[in-house]
C-alpha cells in the first residue's frame, strides 16, 4: 500500500532535500545540547593547556564560565563597551549571583562608574542595592533642576541598612548616631558614592541661638551639603519643620554661593508612604524620607525559638 493510499499527500518538489537538511539541523542541535558535558569540557581544557602552555585560565571551571558568559551576553557591542572592561572575577560573580541580564547590566554599569572591587560588588548584590536605590520618598523633582533632581533621587535609597552597628531594634537616636560615627566607613559605604563626612552635632548660630545638626555631609557630585536627621520612631509630618529650618540655615550660613541647594534626608524607623508624600508635597525645601534597618528581621517562628539574652546569661552563669 502506497503512502498516498492511506491519506498522505504526495510531497512537493524538493521535499527530499529539505527533509535531509532538517534532519541534519536536528542532529547538530542534539550534538550541541548533549556534546558539551563535563567530559568534553575536561578534554577541551586539557587540549587548550597543551596547545597554549604559557596562557593560564583554561581550567574546566573557567571554560564553563566562558560559555556561560557568551550565552549571557549575545549583544557583542555591550560586551565590548562594558562587560569586557570588568575583571574576569567580577563577571564570574555576576553569573553566579544574578539571574538575568537587566540586573547584571545595572551592576556592570555601577561597578565601572564607581570602580567597585570584587568584594564591594558582592556586598552590594547581597545587600540588594538595585532594589533599594532611588526608592526614598522625595520632592526633588519639584525643587531641583532636572539633572540634579535625577542624580539626587538615584543617590538615596530605601531602606538604609545599618545592621553593621549591632544595635537592638529599640536603639534611640543619639545611640544610633554615636554608633554610625564609630563605624563611619561602613556608614559612608552604605550611603553610596559621592558622600563626604563633614561633622556631627554641627553648630548653627542663628540670630544668637544655637542649634545642632545631627549629621552633615557634602555630596561631591551634587555639589551640595546634605543634612541627615535621625528619628528613632515612625515618620511624622512635623519632623520636616525642623529639618527644613536646618536646610535654610545651612544655605544661609555655611554653603558657598556656587554650591547647589542643601538637601535633607530624614531617616526614620518606619513610615507611611502616603503620609510622607503628602507632607513633602507643600514643603519648599528638597527633602527625602527613608527608613533604616538596624538588623535583618527574623521570621516570627524563628524569633520565638531563639533564647533571650537573659536565658543565655543564666546558662553561662550555671
Amino acid at each position: 500500500m502506497s503512502e498516498t493510499s492511506i491519506g498522505l499527500i504526495a510531497p512537493p518538489e524538493g521535499y527530499g532535500d529539505w527533509l535531509t537538511d532538517l534532519k541534519g539541523r536536528i542532529h547538530q542541535a542534539q550534538q550541541r545540547a548533549q556534546g558539551w558535558g563535563s567530559k568534553v569540557i575536561d578534554r577541551l581544557a586539557q587540549d587548550l593547556r597543551a596547545a597554549f602552555p604559557d596562557i593560564k585560565g583554561f581550567s574546566p571551571r573557567n571554560l564553563k564560565y566562558m560559555r556561560a558568559f557568551a550565552e549571557a551576553w549575545p549583544d557583542s557591542e555591550f560586551v565590548q563597551q562594558a562587560a569586557a572592561q570588568l575583571p574576569w572575577g567580577h563577571n564570574v560573580v555576576l553569573l553566579d549571583k544574578l539571574p538575568g541580564p537587566e540586573t547584571r547590566r545595572w551592576c556592570i554599569i555601577q561597578a565601572l562608574k564607581h570602580n567597585w572591587s570584587r568584594n564591594t560588588l558582592v556586598m552590594h548584590i547581597e545587600n540588594r542595592l538595585l532594589e533599594r536605590s532611588g526608592k526614598a520618598v522625595s520632592n526633588f523633582e519639584s525643587h531641583l533642576p532636572k539633572a540634579q533632581s535625577d542624580l539626587a533621587r538615584e543617590s538615596l535609597k530605601d531602606p538604609y541598612r545599618f545592621d553593621f552597628l549591632s544595635l537592638g531594634q529599640n536603639a534611640q537616636e543619639r545611640e544610633i548616631e554615636n554608633a554610625l560615627i564609630k563605624h563611619v566607613t561602613d556608614f559612608l559605604l552604605e550611603l553610596g558614592a559621592g558622600f563626604a563626612f563633614v561633622g556631627r552635632q554641627v553648630l548653627l548660630n542663628v540670630g544668637g541661638d544655637e542649634f545642632f545638626i545631627d549629621l552633615l555631609f557634602y555630596h561631591l557630585k551634587l555639589r551640595c551639603y546634605v543634612v541627615i536627621e535621625l528619628k528613632a520612631g515612625k515618620f511624622k509630618p512635623e519632623h520636616l519643620g525642623k529639618l527644613s529650618f536646618y536646610l535654610a540655615a545651612v544655605d544661609a550660613e555655611i554653603k558657598h554661593p556656587q554650591d547647589g541647594p542643601t538637601i535633607g534626608l530624614l531617616l526614620c524607623k518606619g513610615k507611611n508612604e502616603v503620609v510622607a508624600e503628602y507632607a513633602l508635597r507643600d514643603n519648599n525645601r528638597p527633602i527625602g524620607v527613608a527608613q533604616y534597618q538596624l538588623m535583618e528581621s527574623l521570621p516570627a517562628e524563628l524569633q520565638s525559638s531563639l533564647p533571650s539574652i537573659e536565658q543565655i546569661e543564666r546558662e553561662l552563669a550555671g
